[in-house]
């Protein structure tokens, strides 16, 4: 399990587009050159959080790009799903059961339970995690996301 490129991309173009001063947003060229992404990768990625609602988007010579609202209302959580989903679903044990229709540990799976405690640990720091948390220089964020981990019932970072 990992996340993909897709994740990845598609946070760095948000903190792009939330950097821009622009009033009129940046374009696809704008962003693709600025992250080094080809221009159709960057538009799939640009339609995917358009259609999220995390951007909108202008047509014409004043056209480009911008967030749809502020970035501390953005989550990263909400963010993650739309480009492509967690890591763990409910639905991972029946989609990967092998040839049966039922995985034979479908009653007693010690390797769901870790699955479950990734995906837990996972979204207690995405879900409290904004874009404008991201917007941080890295230490900032590495200390944020700490904090998060320290609050957490599940780790105690030593």
């Amino acid at each position: 399990m990992k996340f993909n490129s897709q994740e990845e991309y598609g946070l760095r173009c948000l903190l792009r587009i939330a950097y821009s001063q622009s009033t009129n947003g940046l374009t696809i060229p704008e962003i693709s050159n600025a992250e080094k992404l080809t221009q159709a990768n960057a538009a799939k990625i640009l339609r995917l959080l358009r259609i999220g609602g995390f951007i909108e988007s202008a047509r014409g010579q004043a056209g480009g790009y911008k967030l749809s609202r502020p970035p501390g209302q953005i989550i990263v959580a909400d963010v993650l799903n739309a480009l492509g989903g967690k890591l763990f679903e409910a639905s991972f044990c029946s989609d990967y059961s092998g040839v049966d229709i039922v995985c034979t540990h479908s009653i007693d799976c010690s390797i769901r339970s870790l699955w479950r405690a990734v995906q837990t640990a996972i979204d207690g720091v995405v879900t409290k995690t904004t874009l404008k948390d991201l917007m941080a220089k890295e230490s900032s964020v590495g200390e944020f996301v700490t904090n998060l981990l320290e609050e957490s019932p599940y780790f105690k970072i030593s």
